[in-house]
Order: C-alpha cells, then structure tokens, then sequence
C-alpha cells in the first residue's frame, strides 16, 4: 500500500491510499481519484518524504483494506440517504443553491450538479454545499 498527498485544481488538499504506485497512475487516467471537498478529478500528487518501512510485518495491508471497506459503505450509506431524501435539480444546483441561501426560493434539502468553478463561488459567498460522494463499486467488484 502507498499513501499519496494530493491536490486538486482548486488547491484542496487531502490524502488517499493505493495499492501500488501504477495503481495510482491507473485509477487517474481513468479520472477515479478526485477531490473529496468539490469533486474534482483534475487532482494531482503533492511532494512528499519516502516512508522508510521497517523489517516487522505489520497488519497495514489487512488495516487499510478494512478501512476502505468501512468507508466505501459509510459513502454508500451517505449517498443513499440523500437520495431519497433530499430533491435532485441537476444542474441549477448552484443556482437554486445560492437562491435557497438568499431567501428567494423556498427552503429545501436540495442536490445537484456543479462545476468545480461554481462550487468556489457558492463557497467564496457563504453559501453552504459540500460534494456528494461518489457512487462506490459495489463489494466484490473493485479494481
């Protein structure tokens, strides 16, 4: 397993793990890695200190995997919840979004479609949204 600092075009910061390095390479090409703060798949790595691993085997591997299973459920369990419970408006989120914050539409749970350039600006205003995960492979069809 390796763990890469990344960044996105939007400057977001955050980390992910992958199981190899061309692995990384892979799942970038195919536009799978993105930012968990807007969305973006232009994300790149960061410069970073090599970990020197030690001689003892540890339980890492099996660690990492179990957290990337409990994740992906949490991400499947937040997804589903607000499907059924908030309103899809595709792509005037940010329009409804910002309308919703002002006051000149009526107050709702809402989710969307945003362009990475408008989501900065609904941010840069004070207008509350956060991503959506994305949907994650079902268990038993990853990678």
């Amino acid at each position: 397993m390796i763990r890469y600092a990344l960044h996105c075009d939007l400057a977001h910061e955050f980390e992910a793990w992958f199981a190899s390095s061309s692995d990384y390479d892979a799942q970038s090409a195919r536009g799978l890695v993105q930012c968990p703060v807007c969305g973006s798949s232009a994300v790149s790595k960061q410069i970073m200190a090599p970990a020197v691993a030690g001689t003892r085997k540890t339980a890492a591997p099996q660690l990492a995997a179990k957290m990337q299973t409990m994740m992906m459920q949490a991400a499947r369990e937040v997804r589903s919840h607000v499907e059924q419970n908030f309103e899809y408006v595709g792509d005037a989120f940010a329009r409804e979004a910002r309308d919703i914050h002002e006051g000149r539409s009526e107050r709702r749970e809402i989710y969307g479609e945003a362009t990475p350039t408008e989501v900065k600006k609904l941010r840069d205003d004070g207008v509350p949204c956060a991503p959506l995960p994305p949907a994650p492979p079902e268990p038993g069809k990853l990678n």
